[in-house]
């Protein structure tokens, strides 16, 4: 694994990450860290079901394994938001 793919898996975290939570609704009380982690895993966790699902790779965007992402990343900020919230005092 080289410098290139890693700085690339957090560019895509936080891409992916920053669009969940801006289409989840509300406000989620968690920082930008945890939403760039949420995106990475919620981009390998996308792939992973696209690639399961038998979604074709194309040359250009994924759509449909980009929108699996987006929500999964969603789903990850909500959960997150909501573990965070409780255990705050």
């Amino acid at each position: 694994m080289s410098i290139e793919t890693i700085l690339g898996a957090i560019v895509i975290g936080a891409v992916i990450g920053a669009l969940g939570r801006l289409f989840l609704p509300g406000r989620q009380p968690i920082g930008w860290i945890l939403t760039i982690v949420v995106g990475i895993v919620a981009a390998l966790i996308g792939t992973w079901l696209a690639q399961g699902l038998g979604v074709a790779t194309t040359p250009g965007i994924d759509w449909i394994e980009l929108v699996l992402q987006i929500v999964l990343a969603m789903v990850g900020v909500g959960v997150v938001a909501a573990l965070h919230g409780r255990t705050r005092v």
